[in-house]
């Protein structure tokens, strides 16, 4: 009987032990989508963006940076490359200071520089991922483009540009009236990142058979955001409070991958952007 008791006690022991580890504590990730606002003309579509050095537009980012802050941030990530692939350090962010803000309009100096030095933090990433020499682009939109004109497609597609182009210009003008915090809170709206995803999806449409350049396109979409994550991933902590800033095409997958994955929380950027 007592050595019966004794291998009952050896098999619930150990299973109690892992019962009471505690749970590492989640890793809180904020995802800021934002316009381009250095004007780099990188984009299918872009916007033209007044300039954001001005002492007024300086006024509005310091309260985008003091209302980002209240999230108590441990770490900055943003849309850059890294030299170094070992640490994904940002390696401009050690040269950073605050004059930089009045001739870099470059959102990763004026809101991710920023709060970092603002909060005294070191661990600002390169988490970016780009096309590269002798692989396939993450982006191919050429062939999208070239089916939809040889099937007569062109006019669909026609429209959809149509759509993004009145949605820049909604944006043009309403730099006049609304302040960055405003602009941002407004691109940060669940219903519009739906919206901004709504317009990948549908280019799934031209394509047909074998052929299926809108399938390709969002596939290597796919892919590259999954790259981007997966660096997020691998330099995140317990316990960390991340603020990712990457433009807001990148907004849907980036937040459907905090979500999904577990010791992750997504955190919503409006509840902490200034609202005037």
């Amino acid at each position: 009987m007592l050595k019966l008791l004794a291998a009952m006690m050896a098999l619930v022991l150990p299973t109690a032990a892992i019962a009471q580890t505690p749970e590492p504590a989640p890793i809180e990730v904020m995802v800021l989508g934002t316009y381009h606002m250095g004007n780099p003309g990188n984009d299918l579509h872009n916007a033209r963006i007044d300039p954001v050095t001005t002492p007024g537009k300086q006024v509005q980012l310091e309260a985008v940076a003091e209302g980002l802050s209240r999230f108590r941030p441990t770490a900055v990530a943003v849309e850059r490359i890294a030299r170094d692939q070992s640490t994904l350090l940002d390696h401009r962010y050690p040269d950073f200071t605050p004059a930089d803000l009045l001739t870099n309009a470059d959102e990763r100096v004026q809101i991710g520089y920023r709060l970092a030095h603002r909060l005294g933090l070191e661990r600002v990433y390169g988490i970016d991922e780009q096309d590269r020499e002798g692989q396939p682009s993450y982006f191919p939109f050429e062939a999208v483009q070239a089916w939809a004109e040889a099937n007569g497609d062109g006019g669909r597609l026609g429209a959809m540009h149509g759509e993004i182009a009145s949605m820049l210009a909604d944006l043009e003008q309403r730099q006049a009236t609304e302040t960055v915090g405003q602009l941002l809170t407004r691109i940060n709206r669940p219903e519009r990142v739906q919206w901004d995803q709504g317009f990948y999806a549908r280019l799934m449409a031209f394509g047909a058979a074998d052929d299926q350049p809108g399938a390709v396109l969002n596939a290597r979409w796919y892919a590259r955001n999954a790259q981007i994550f997966a660096r997020l991933l691998q330099v995140a902590r317990p316990g960390d409070r991340i603020v990712v800033i990457y433009g807001s095409g990148h907004n849907y997958w980036l937040r459907q991958m905090v979500e999904t994955t577990p010791g992750f929380r997504l955190v919503q950027p409006g509840d902490y952007l200034p609202e005037g």
